[in-house]
């Protein structure tokens, strides 16, 4: 394992030849100082290439294979290969390299071809499945806002009752000249009125209408106390955050595709097998 470099671009041959240069002659430097170039474990899989120590089997770097963009190896030097991939934690591009047993062109071409099964994978069974459990999140989330919309107009109703027991509890008798009840409609409801609650209209026999409960300016309401439903103004988080980001990442990362390419790496002087 020659290591790995961060690369501007996420594809193209002139960019993954400039990393095999720069780590090259990284490793002359500490092959100069003694150091011995460490020995790696690929894994290929339908899950990616993960990078394992060979004594230990311990994970150095795990790339999924919708992350990975381009991959080649060297046409002349049946060792050297290399990939692009983009990093889950930084999002830079990394260029990996590797200097093989002579079969560079063999583990370009594994890795071409997990990415093809992980790619029909994700559309016949991964894609599928994320998006129910989106479907799912999202009509669970509309179920609680109804729960709560019926639960304020339930409220709504018994303050309105109440305040119509009051009404009709401090009638007075025929002839006095206590202010009656305000007037209703054929449904026994008090008119709806478009102005200011804290401003005072007279009905027709001179008496004011009962007051209007108080309704929060930050939030719009509609004419019976509960939200308006906008699918326009979800947010962040209205879905699972893992759901959602993996969907969008995943069909990004399949959706850019790999590149496959042989080319020549083997440019640089210093280098005895050139």
């Amino acid at each position: 394992f020659l290591g790995s470099t961060e690369v501007e671009q996420p594809k193209g041959t002139e960019v993954v030849r400039d990393a095999v240069r720069k780590l090259k002659f990284a490793r002359h430097i500490k092959k100069s100082e003694g150091q011995k170039t460490p020995k790696v474990e690929l894994q290929i899989s339908i899950y990616g290439v993960k990078i394992l120590d060979p004594k230990t089997k311990e994970v150095q770097h795990n790339c999924q294979l919708h992350r990975i963009s381009f991959c080649a190896d060297d046409k002349t030097d049946k060792r050297i290969f290399t990939f692009i991939c983009k990093d889950s934690e930084s999002n830079k591009h990394l260029c990996y390299v590797f200097d093989s047993e002579k079969c560079a062109e063999e583990i370009t071409l594994t890795i071409g071809q997990a990415f093809d099964l992980a790619y029909r994978k994700f559309l016949e069974s991964g894609g599928k499945d994320v998006e129910t459990r989106k479907q799912i999140a999202g009509l669970q989330k509309r179920i609680q806002e109804l729960e709560t919309e019926n639960m304020e107009l339930k409220n709504k109703v018994q303050d309105l009752e109440n305040q119509l027991r009051i009404t009709q509890v401090n009638s007075s008798p025929a002839g006095s000249v206590t202010p009656k009840s305000p007037s209703t409609d054929i449904f026994d409801m008090v008119p709806f009125s478009p102005m200011s609650p804290q401003s005072s209209t007279p009905t027709r026999n001179g008496t004011q209408p009962p007051p209007v409960p108080s309704r929060s300016a930050e939030i719009k309401r509609d004419l019976f106390g509960a939200e308006p439903f906008d699918p326009f103004s979800c947010g962040a988080g209205d879905f699972p955050p893992d759901i959602q980001s993996k969907l969008d990442e995943m069909q990004e990362g399949f959706k850019m595709g790999l590149t496959l390419e042989g080319t020549v790496f083997c440019l640089d002087p210093l280098d005895s097998r050139c």
